[in-house]
C-alpha cells in the first residue's frame, strides 16, 4: 500500500512503513483489498489516525501514546461485552496500542451539523448510561487491561500525588489552596464511595464528536482517555460541552434535562435525591481525574519510542501543556456542598 504526503511527513519513515505492513498484513487476513493509498488524517502529540479506503469500506488505523495505549484492548473487551455501543474492531495490537477499525459512519456531530439539537444528546447520554450499567460488573478486567484504575477511594491519593509532581506547575497561592483543600476532598471522595453505586468505564471525553449514528444507534468511541471510576464523572465533560455547543447557562435548566437523562437509568438503584447528591460530588471528584488523564498524553508524548515514531518531540499547545494544573485549579473554585 502507497503512502499518500504530505502528513505523513511528519512522522517517521521507519514508523510510516512498520503500520503500513501491519495494515496491510491484516487487510489480508481479514479478506479485504485497499482501493487507494493509506492517508494520515490526523497528528497529535498523543495520537496519529490513519484512514485507507477498502472494497468493504473505509477502515481506520490508529495509535496512541505509551500510557493511552490500553485503547486497543478495552475496545475489544467492550465490543465483547456490549456489542450494540461500540464499533467492534477489525484487529488490535496491544502492545503497541493500535487500533483498526471500520467506519463507523458520520458523527452526531456531522449528523446535526446545521439543525443541532439538544434532544440528541440527551439520547447520547441516556444511551451511554446504559452501556455503563452493562459494563459495570467488568471493571476488574478492564483493570487488567490497561485501563487508568481512578476509583474514587483511590482519588485522595491521586491528587497528593499530583500535588508532588513537579511537572505540574501550579502557582505557589494555588497550590496552597490545593494542599489545605485536601481533608475536604478526601471527604467528598468517602461520601461519593459510600453511594453504592457500581465504579464502571468513565469515558472522560464524552461529546457529540466521539459517537457515531446510523441504523445501528449510538455507537462510541475514542476511548483514549477513559478511566475506571465512578460513572457520574462523564458528566463533567459532557455538559460542558453541551453548554459551550448550546450556549446553555451552567446550572440552567436546560442541562439539568440532560444531566436528569443521563441519570435516568440508574433510577432503579438509587432515589432522586441521592443521585443527585452523588453528582455533585461526582462532578468535583472527576476534576483530578481529568488533570491525571491530560498529564498521562502529555507524559506520553514525551516517550522516546513515541517521539521517534513522530520523526521528533512534538509541539505541545500552551493550552494542553498547563491543562493538568488547570483541572486542579478548579477545585479551588467552589465545592460541591
Amino acid at each position: 500500500m502507497r503512502t499518500d504526503a504530505p502528513i505523513d511527513e511528519l512522522l517517521a519513515p521507519d514508523w510510516l512503513a512498520d503500520s503500513d505492513s501491519w495494515l496491510a498484513e491484516w487487510l489480508a487476513a481479514l479478506g479485504i483489498t485497499s482501493t487507494g493509498p493509506v492517508r494520515t488524517v490526523r497528528v497529535r502529540a498523543w495520537s496519529i489516525l490513519r484512514q485507507v479506503p477498502t472494497d468493504a469500506g473505509r477502515v481506520w488505523f490508529k495509535a496512541n501514546v505509551p500510557g493511552n495505549g490500553f485503547e486497543a484492548a478495552v475496545v475489544g473487551a467492550l465490543a465483547g461485552w456490549a456489542p450494540d455501543f461500540v464499533v467492534a474492531p477489525l484487529a488490535v495490537d496491544p502492545d503497541r496500542g493500535w487500533l483498526l477499525s471500520p467506519d463507523g459512519g458520520p458523527t452526531l456531530r456531522a449528523a446535526t451539523a446545521d439543525r443541532p439539537d439538544p434532544a440528541r444528546w440527551a439520547d447520547l447520554l441516556q444511551r451511554y448510561a446504559e452501556l455503563q450499567r452493562l459494563v459495570a460488573p467488568h471493571g476488574d478486567r478492564l483493570v487488567g487491561l490497561g485501563l487508568p484504575d481512578l476509583r474514587t477511594a483511590r482519588m485522595p491519593a491521586t491528587l497528593a500525588e499530583l500535588l508532588a509532581d513537579p511537572t505540574v506547575t501550579l502557582d505557589p497561592p494555588v497550590r496552597a489552596a490545593l494542599v489545605a483543600l485536601i481533608p475536604e476532598y478526601d471527604r467528598w471522595c468517602a461520601e461519593l464511595a459510600a453511594d453504592g453505586l457500581p465504579p464502571s468505564i468513565q469515558h472522560d471525553d464524552l461529546h457529540d464528536d466521539n459517537v457515531f449514528v446510523g441504523g445501528a444507534g449510538l455507537r462510541f468511541f475514542d476511548w483514549g482517555d477513559a478511566c475506571l471510576a465512578h460513572p457520574f464523572g462523564t458528566l463533567l465533560v459532557t455538559l460542558n460541552a453541551a453548554a459551550n455547543r448550546f450556549g446553555f447557562e451552567p446550572g440552567g435548566p436546560e442541562l439539568g434535562r440532560l444531566r436528569d437523562a443521563y441519570l435516568e437509568p440508574w433510577t432503579e438503584l438509587r432515589g432522586r435525591g441521592e443521585l443527585l447528591r452523588s453528582v455533585r460530588l461526582a462532578l468535583w471528584v472527576a476534576k483530578v481525574g481529568r488533570a491525571v488523564s491530560w498529564r498521562r498524553a502529555l507524559v506520553g508524548a514525551s516517550d522516546p519510542g513515541w517521539q521517534q515514531a513522530l520523526g521528533g518531540p512534538p509541539r505541545i499547545a500552551p493550552e494542553h501543556a498547563t491543562a493538568p494544573a488547570a483541572w486542579l485549579e478548579t477545585l479551588t473554585e467552589s465545592d460541591p456542598d
